[in-house]
């Protein structure tokens, strides 16, 4: 582990810390050290461990740390105290870029809060805004929403505004900011309090987020646990270069040769998500997708059936790759190279969690080389070759063919129909749907043979 920030306030926090090996030590109150145990948190990471203090003593904080590493925990913990030491209505107001990681940070306040009698609501897009407005209405502590949903309701929902509000969490800063939720941030930002309390956690301190930290943070305490991009020692990486027409027969091949286990997909693009979706559930793979442009109620379907394994492969875009904690995830497959190499860190991050092994394959085509060779340059280190046999990949050229050849009319079809709708592009919300239709389809061709 890196040392932490060279800030002088920083590093006597980190000083002060450092034999902490429990959340008492760090000045949680009992009440949340035995919700902590409840929840098999037996002791802090190193960036709860920097943070914590440093916040409980009303400080405004900037927090620098990888996916995984706890970052959900560091903030948790000292608004929940500072609420029982000030119970107040609108107390805490939490942004986070995608509602999948709004759902986690919910779910751990409400763990961490429910002797309490903490009441947390939800604020993002995808779910009916009416039901939002009635829940805001009651006044709960904590607010978790997206930038884009929140400024919605400051808009248009009567006598809602966040005057009161204490604390402000950004989760995931940098890719708040990159993903063009900048002006969204600064509405809401002018909303707030000066008086306020401010913690802002990032993977890096990007131009972004440091224009936001002179603008938004008052004399902040910097606490950094890693200076570098790095994977955990336990992660098995490796890669396969092979033209680009072939990916799909190459992907069969591996997950025929890794058997049932639990695997991630991430592709670039929402259509190369469900295309590839319906090229392996053709050939009869339990994969299911998660792409952006899904309704929120499918988007957690579809993690709660991965999670649940009643599917075992999930077909993803970098919506999935960061701050989600999902168990026992065996491999992760880069089926496209992300275009942003921080961005492979935290695709990979998504398995080898909690000391656990885990084996990633990156997927590299002739277009994709100088891309690839970035993130490699990122790493330090080149990344071995994962081990196939051309020949036996071939044998499923022609199965490849024909699924390949019955999702492009699918996706046509699709397609057709969201056109009706006076939209050219492909009704994410069908997938489902469609290969729901092509495993009954399956079920009747056997049941005729």
């Amino acid at each position: 582990m890196a040392a932490p920030s060279t800030s002088v306030d920083t590093m006597e926090s980190a000083d002060d810390t450092k034999e902490c090996s429990t959340f008492k030590d760090l000045g949680v109150i009992d009440e949340l050290c035995l919700a902590c145990k409840q929840l098999g948190w037996t002791s802090p990471t190193p960036i709860q461990k920097a943070a914590i203090p440093v916040a409980l003593k009303d400080r405004d904080v900037i927090g620098l740390a990888e996916t995984g590493s706890g970052k959900t925990g560091a903030f948790i913990l000292p608004v929940l105290q500072a609420l029982i030491a000030r119970p107040q209505r609108l107390f805490c107001l939490v942004l986070t870029p995608t509602r999948e990681l709004a759902f986690q940070i919910k779910e751990q306040f409400d763990a961490l809060g429910k002797a309490m009698g903490v009441m947390c609501v939800l604020i993002v897009g995808g779910v009916d805004i009416t039901q939002q407005a009635l829940d805001l209405a009651k006044r709960p502590h904590i607010i978790v929403a997206t930038p884009g949903r929140l400024v919605d309701h400051l808009s248009k929902t009567k006598g809602f505004n966040l005057k009161a509000v204490k604390y402000l969490v950004m989760d995931e800063a940098d890719r708040i900011l990159n993903m063009d939720f900048e002006v969204e941030v600064n509405t809401i930002v002018k909303e707030l309090s000066r008086a306020r309390r401010t913690m802002l956690f990032s993977a890096t301190m990007t131009s972004k987020v440091n224009k936001l930290q002179r603008a938004h943070l008052n004399d902040p305490v910097k606490v950094e646990v890693s200076s570098k991009y790095q994977t955990v020692s336990k992660l098995h990486q490796s890669m396969i270069f092979i033209p680009c027409k072939h990916k799909h027969m190459y992907l069969a091949y591996i997950l025929n040769e890794i058997g049932n286990v639990s695997v991630i997909i991430f592709c670039a693009t929402q259509l190369s998500t469900m295309k590839t979706a319906l090229i392996l559930r053709n050939l009869g793979f339990t994969a299911i997708p998660l792409h952006g442009k899904m309704t929120q109620n499918k988007r957690l379907g579809a993690l709660n059936k991965f999670k649940a394994k009643e599917r075992s492969i999930l077909l993803a875009t970098d919506v999935a790759s960061r701050g989600l904690d999902i168990p026992s995830v065996d491999y992760v497959i880069n089926f496209d190279v992300p275009m942003h190499s921080k961005d492979y860190i935290h695709r990979v991050g998504r398995t080898a969690r909690a000391g656990k092994s885990g084996i990633a394959i990156t997927f590299v085509s002739q277009y994709e080389v100088e891309v690839f060779q970035r993130i490699e340059v990122l790493l330090g280190y080149k990344l071995e070759v994962y081990p196939t046999e051309k020949e036996e990949a071939l044998v499923l050229e022609e199965r490849i063919a024909e699924a390949e050849r019955f999702a492009r009319l699918e996706m046509s079809r699709l397609n057709e129909k969201s056109g009706k709708k006076g939209r050219k592009r492909l009704h994410a919300d069908d997938t489902e749907e469609s290969l729901g239709v092509r495993e009954r389809i399956g079920k009747k061709k056997k049941g005729k043979k």
